[in-house]
């Protein structure tokens, strides 16, 4: 035992890339995990025989189990966690960001896992567009023509003409519009507020806005029910944690590409669980949706070298539901 732990000692601690890397991937996991988890909750798997729960109730319920799991951390800080002079702001963030919710836990219960997560690829076409319009950022050719052929990727997905498109088929694009407004909120409070203190508002404020949706669509919970919601509500804190310790080690350009291992993973996940298997469409269109995604995440982090600005991790923390 001794030698064992001399040895890792005595080991060289990974570089910051890769634990970049690593991290990354352990959040696209979680975050696989966590789709897989409301989706079981959707298909009424732990009902009882109730029927499947609601997205809606669903939501509300990752959002309480995961302001439960950082309440320890608010008793720990105080009132320091709480320091801000923008709630408005994270106000308003948290309406855009409880819409996103509903739209994506919707897409999750009832639309293919990988389909809906290759179309929610989408979130840094909407937040370029959006930085340019509304913060006033100077978005050049490049990354318009990467966000054009980004959204040539979603109709590579959904093949209008070829295939049957349902309003189902828009809930994951809508959810990515709403996410990319979120990241603008995000950018303009990380310029003041602490990277925690935009999570766990965010989580403060979400858990009795989810309230009111769910109070429409609210039956009681079996056990199992409120197990597989503890199980959201933890594996979307701890991927919150890991992918924002991701950003603090790197560059967004080279740990971005691993956070598109949460196609595979859902894959897997929607194969053994619920027997799905994406067409080819599928995975072509992502591939085309994250190549074009990687490559604005590159020019930013050049445009940042060149004109110092905030980082990206604290701009991109907690942007999912």
């Amino acid at each position: 035992m001794s030698s064992s732990r001399s040895f890792l000692q005595r080991g060289r601690p990974l570089s910051a890339p890769l634990q970049g890397a690593v991290y990354m991937i352990a959040a696209a996991f979680l975050f696989a995990t966590m789709n897989g988890a409301i989706r079981l909750l959707g298909d009424g798997v732990a009902s009882g025989g109730a029927g499947g729960m609601h997205p809606f109730q669903i939501a509300f319920f990752r959002n309480l189990f995961a302001l439960s799991f950082m309440l320890p951390w608010l008793a720990r800080n105080g009132r320091a966690g709480l320091r801000t002079e923008r709630l408005k702001t994270h106000l308003w963030r948290a309406v855009f960001g409880l819409s996103a919710m509903l739209c994506w836990f919707s897409a999750v219960a009832y639309l293919p896992l990988a389909e809906a997560v290759a179309l929610n690829f989408t979130v840094p076409f909407f937040a370029t567009a959006g930085a340019a319009l509304v913060l006033g950022e100077v978005v050049r050719a490049r990354r318009w023509t990467a966000t054009a052929i980004g959204f040539l990727g979603v109709l590579i997905i959904v093949r209008p003409g070829f295939a049957e498109i349902t309003p189902l088929m828009a809930l994951p694009v809508v959810a990515a519009c709403f996410m990319a407004c979120s990241v603008l909120f995000v950018k303009s409070l990380s310029r003041t507020d602490a990277p925690v203190t935009i999570v766990l508002y965010m989580n403060l404020l979400l858990t009795p806005l989810s309230l009111g949706p769910a109070l429409f669509v609210w039956r009681w919970p079996t056990l199992a029910e409120l197990g597989l919601g503890a199980v959201i509500g933890a594996c979307a804190v701890t991927a919150h944690i890991f992918f924002t310790r991701a950003f603090s080690r790197c560059d967004a350009s080279a740990i971005m590409p691993f956070d598109y291992a949460r196609l595979p993973f859902v894959a897997a996940i929607g194969y053994f669980l619920f027997r799905e298997v994406p067409d080819a469409w599928t995975w072509v269109g992502a591939a085309v949706i994250a190549g074009a995604a990687i490559y604005i995440a590159q020019r930013e982090a050049r445009v940042a070298r060149e004109r110092p600005t905030l980082r990206a991790g604290a701009e991109s923390v907690q942007n999912r539901p």
